[in-house]
C-alpha cells in the first residue's frame, strides 16, 4: 500500500471556496482506477500552522500513484480547477 497525503492552503479560504475545493477533490472517487482510497478533510481549528484542506489517498503501489498523477481526470478536472485557488501545498508520500 502506498499513501499520498497533500495539504492545501487556499488563496481565499471562505466557506464557499473550501466547499468547492473539497468537492473537486472528492469527485475523483471512482473515476481513477488506480485510486483505491480517498479522504478529504477541511480544517476546523484555523491555527497559524494549519492548512485549509487535507487530502489522503491510497494506492496499491508507487507506480499506481504515478499513473494517478498523470491520469486525464486528475490533470484536466482536478488540477486545472484547483490550482488557481491555491496559495500553496505540501505533500508526504510513503
Amino acid at each position: 500500500m502506498f499513501t499520498h497525503i497533500v495539504f492545501f492552503k487556499l488563496n481565499d479560504p471562505s466557506k464557499e471556496n473550501l466547499e468547492r475545493a473539497k468537492n473537486i477533490l472528492e469527485q475523483m472517487e471512482g473515476k481513477i482506477p488506480q485510486l483505491k482510497y480517498i479522504e478529504v478533510g477541511v480544517d476546523v481549528l484555523h491555527t497559524e500552522r494549519s492548512y485549509d484542506i487535507a487530502l489522503i489517498t491510497r494506492f496499491d503501489s508507487l507506480e499506481d500513484m504515478q499513473e494517478y498523477q498523470v491520469h486525464p481526470y486528475h490533470v484536466n478536472e482536478v488540477l486545472k480547477k484547483l490550482r488557481p485557488m491555491l496559495k500553496g501545498s505540501s505533500a508526504v508520500d510513503y
